[in-house]
């Protein structure tokens, strides 16, 4: 059922993506949008709508701000992908956006997805005036300086530093990088809906921690045309990653331990919860 649901959202999101891109033209960089925003997984999506379903908030801004939060992770993966980032040719099984078109394509379509994303939050259709200035400044947060543009940057320094990182810094790092992109979903939800966001927001905690744990434990264990993606990226580059440091059984116990709390926090929302629960089994046990 879980994975019903999950699939009818991401078209839900992928139809609203494209009625949204629908004026912005034909030209390179709106095409390069609409490309980069196609596929995925759409869990940051999926997880606004589905927690302002949990707390009454209105689906169709709910899905406004599903859009938006899938056009600044879009973003972050087309600079990541950039030569002078990660340098990677594939995402989701497809050229990356400067392989299909070109690096300036690149950072132009990019920079496109995030100023995107909060014309899509401050639209009146998004809610009233308080919740759009909250959805905008708590997504500026998260993507910005002090969130997930922050930990790329700890993650460039660390490929330099002069010793590994620690498991502490590794999880500071991954939940500025990952994290805060996953925790900012459930936050807008609860926004949406005029709730108290602190449940889901240790919610969310816990499933971004997984989230990267189960990315660490792919890289060595998973295949690469599943993936969409290059692998063994991490261990060939010498990094210091969850499985490095905790070994690949301590990782796959610390991520089963991150679910299992993520799932007790659901507890005061009952069967309402159903699918966030099975939300975050699925992270630890999907295979791309």
């Amino acid at each position: 059922m879980f994975e019903q649901q999950l699939k009818d959202a991401q078209d839900a999101i992928a139809r609203a993506l494209a009625n949204r891109m629908a004026a912005l033209g034909a030209d390179r960089v709106a095409e390069g949008m609409r490309y980069a925003t196609s596929g995925g997984k759409r869990l940051r999506g999926f997880l606004v709508l589905e927690t302002a379903r949990l707390t009454g908030g209105l689906p169709g801004a709910a899905m406004q701000a599903a859009c938006a939060v899938e056009c600044i992770h879009a973003y972050s993966l087309v600079h990541d992908d950039l030569p002078c980032m990660d340098d990677d040719d594939l995402r989701r099984g497809l050229p990356t956006v400067h392989k299909k078109w070109d690096e300036a394509t690149a950072v132009l379509v990019g920079d496109a997805l995030q100023s995107f994303a909060f014309e899509l939050l401050a639209d009146p259709a998004t809610g009233d005036a308080g919740q759009r200035a909250e959805l905008v400044l708590t997504l500026a947060r998260a993507s910005g300086p002090q969130g997930m543009v922050l930990g790329q940057a700890q993650d460039i320094a660390a490929e330099t530093a002069e010793t590994p990182l620690t498991l502490d810094q590794i999880t500071e790092l991954q939940a500025n990088k990952t994290g805060a992109l996953l925790e900012w979903p459930v936050v807008a939800g609860a926004i949406l809906g005029r709730a108290d966001p602190t449940p889901l927001r240790r919610y969310a905690r816990a499933v971004g921690l997984a989230f990267q744990i189960a990315d660490d434990i792919l890289d060595v264990e998973g295949d690469a045309d599943k993936a969409g993606k290059a692998l063994r990226k991490d261990a060939d580059a010498g990094k210091a990653t969850f499985v490095s440091l905790l070994g690949l059984d301590g990782a796959k116990a610390r991520a089963k331990a991150l679910i299992d709390e993520a799932e007790a926090t659901l507890d005061p929302y009952g069967p309402d919860a159903e699918c966030l629960r099975d939300l975050a089994r699925f992270v630890i046990a999907r295979d791309q």
